[in-house]
């Protein structure tokens, strides 16, 4: 058994046990006035998780949720972060966190898709403008929170989206100008019935491999490509084993921070509020550090000697024209299409 599903085992049986006692899955808080403190807060020890490394953005955001809990509660409730799959693969996460033994999870939309289908308008291709500063405009809007929503049939509760990036496609041997570029290839794509389908559509093949083993699938040749963030691709040094890098602006890596919502609705009012607003703090400072690293990355993957291209212009506009009518064909059901109607309204109205 691999060091990290024996930790996520033997966390869940514990989450279980603790449970028991406390009546709030992981977390340690119950509403029993005992717990309270000379605070506003009640004792307890919240988790977090997420599949990212710890010099990741989204760790340091993690950490800056965790600082600010801390610090506004002077102590009372705890923020324990586990990073780098530490509790789990992905989607086992997202698992953990809608069964209550996880209280906090931090995944891409892709991954959440499978449990509530409405968010999966975040990974439509070639839908968000190309500028994170207006993408995020869309999504900290009101339509964001009607997306945020949606999660809710799953039994989550929405926090935020965080970043992680726009996507690039990395493959070995082939470079990719339009669409027909990939006809053949084998790419590599989260667990996501949406991304396989958009790969469909392009004319490649593509297969879900777990996370952790997608450099081993990249070096062994049993995948062509695959598509990640700049900073996924350099953390994970993909450009290893992949000599083409396509920075095609296809789609966003967005993660969605989201609690479990049994859990989230049984805590008081200001711990609701301190959740929220270390959120927010979470996700700007995630963002900021993005912002600062992406540049570094991407001239450290340029100085390792592969083939790196970003997509001009008109190439994005052959891709896009190839895309667009995939969006009403993936997110079709009445509700989806007047949801998929608003964010482009949003858009437009971001980018004139």
């Amino acid at each position: 058994m691999k060091k990290s599903s024996m930790f996520a085992s033997l966390f869940l049986v514990s989450s279980v046990l603790l449970g028991a006692c406390n009546g709030s899955g992981a977390s340690s808080g119950s509403d029993d006035a005992t717990n309270e403190t000379d605070g506003s807060y009640p004792e307890m020890t919240i988790t977090l998780s997420h599949n990212q490394p710890t010099e990741s953005p989204e760790h340091v955001g993690a950490q800056k949720f965790k600082e600010v809990v801390e610090d506004k509660s002077e102590g009372a409730i705890q923020v324990e972060v586990y990073p780098a799959s530490q509790l789990g693969s992905l989607r086992e996460q997202v698992e953990s966190t809608q069964l209550g033994e996880i209280d906090i999870t931090m995944q891409p939309t892709a991954v959440v898709s499978p449990f509530v289908d409405d968010v999966k308008i975040v990974d439509l291709p070639y839908l968000w403008p190309a500028e994170a500063d207006k993408m995020y405009e869309v999504l900290d809007s009101e339509v964001g929170s009607e997306i945020l929503s949606t999660l809710e049939s799953g039994g989550f509760k929405g926090l935020g989206f965080w970043p992680g990036g726009y996507k690039l496609m990395t493959t070995k041997d082939t470079a990719i100008h339009k669409p027909e570029d990939l006809d053949g290839l084998t790419m590599r794509v989260m667990e996501s019935p949406l991304l396989i389908d958009q790969y469909k559509m392009w004319g490649a093949n593509a297969i879900p491999v777990p996370y952790a083993e997608v450099y081993n699938s990249l070096q062994q040749g049993i995948v062509d490509g695959q598509e990640n963030p700049l900073q996924t691709v350099f953390l994970n040094n993909y450009h290893e084993v992949q000599n083409n890098i396509i920075e095609t602006y296809h789609g966003t890596m967005t993660y969605l921070l989201m609690a479990n919502q049994g859990w989230f609705n049984g805590l008081d009012g200001d711990a609701q509020e301190l959740i929220l607003e270390a959120e927010e703090e979470g996700r700007n400072a995630a963002r900021e550090n993005l912002k600062t690293t992406e540049d570094d990355y991407r001239e450290k993957i340029i100085d390792s000697g592969v083939e790196f291209h970003q997509l001009t212009e008109e190439e994005i506009e052959t891709f896009r024209e190839a895309s667009e009518p995939f969006h009403e064909e993936a997110y079709n059901t009445p509700e989806q299409l007047e949801l998929l109607k608003k964010v482009k309204e949003k858009i437009k109205e971001v980018t004139s």
